[in-house]
C-alpha cells in the first residue's frame, strides 16, 4: 500500500500544528513546503518530529553543487525522511546531493522534481524554448537523470507514474502530488488523479492537499481517501 502524505500548505506554524493535532493518529506523514518552511523555519520540522510524525521537506533545491550538498546535510540533521531537489539542476548537482544524503545521519531519501503538476505542454515548451513530443517523455528523461545520479526517487504527476515504473523499474520511489477525490476541483493542478488511480499506476507515495486540509472534516476526508484506494479506477490519459 502506498504511503499517504498530507501537505501542510498553510501560512503559519500554529495552523500547521493545529491541523496535525486535529488529524491525530489518522496521519503520520506530513509535507512541509516552501511557504511554511520560509515562515516557520526548521522549528516546524522539529515540532512534527517531537509528535512522532514523519516529514517530507519539499524545498525543490536548485543551486550550485556545494550549496545543495550543504543544504542536504543540514536537512538530514533534522531527521527528515524525504527531500526534493530539482532535476533541472544537472548531473553534478544531483550527484553531490546524493552523496551528501548517503553520508549523512538517518535515512534521508532524495527525490528529483521532474515537471510540476501545474505545467501544461505549452508551459514546458515556453520554459525549455523548444517543442516537446510529450510531457511524459520529458518526465522520463529527467527521471532517468535523477536515477543515474543516485537519487532514491522522483516527484511526478500520476499521469506519468505507470511509464516511470515500466521504464525505471520497481525500486524507484514515485511521489505523486495532484491527488484529488472524485469530483473535487483541480485548483492550480493540470495533471491530477484519484488516490486509487495513482496507486494502480505505480505511485509509492501520495501527497494529499486541499482534498483533506480544506475539508470541513479532515478526518472524514482522510477516511474517504483510504476508501478510494480500494476502488478499481484508471488514470486518464
Amino acid at each position: 500500500m502506498a504511503e499517504l502524505i498530507v501537505a501542510l500548505d498553510v501560512p503559519s506554524r500554529a495552523e500547521a500544528l493545529g491541523l496535525v493535532d486535529r488529524l491525530g493518529g489518522e496521519v503520520d506523514f506530513y509535507k512541509v513546503g516552501l511557504e511554511l518552511y520560509t515562515r516557520a523555519g526548521p522549528d516546524v520540522v522539529r515540532d512534527l518530529r517531537a509528535r512522532g510524525k514523519r516529514v517530507f521537506l519539499d524545498l525543490k533545491l536548485h543551486d550550485i553543487p556545494n550549496t545543495v550538498s550543504s543544504a542536504v546535510r543540514a536537512t538530514a540533521e533534522l531527521e527528515v525522511e524525504l527531500l526534493t531537489v530539482h532535476t533541472a539542476g544537472g548531473a553534478p548537482m544531483l550527484s553531490a546531493a546524493a552523496a551528501a544524503a548517503e553520508a549523512g545521519p538517518g535515512r534521508l531519501a532524495l527525490l528529483g522534481v521532474t515537471l510540476l503538476t501545474s505545467l501544461s505542454p505549452t508551459d514546458v515548451e515556453a520554459a525549455w524554448g523548444r517543442p516537446i513530443s510529450s510531457l511524459r517523455e520529458e518526465v522520463l528523461r529527467l527521471a532517468a537523470a535523477a536515477r543515474a545520479s543516485g537519487l532514491a526517487g522522483v516527484v511526478a504527476s500520476p499521469h506519468e507514474a505507470e511509464a516511470l515504473r515500466r521504464r525505471l523499474g520497481p525500486g524507484l520511489l514515485i511521489v505523486t502530488p495532484g491527488i484529488r477525490l472524485p469530483g473535487a476541483p483541480a485548483h492550480d493542478q493540470a495533471r491530477i488523479a484519484t488516490p486509487g488511480a495513482a496507486v494502480r499506476a505505480g505511485a509509492t507515495h501520495l501527497v494529499i492537499g486541499r482534498s483533506v486540509t480544506a475539508a470541513p472534516d479532515p478526518v472524514a476526508a482522510m477516511a474517504e481517501v483510504r476508501r478510494n484506494l480500494e476502488r478499481p479506477e484508471q488514470v486518464d490519459a
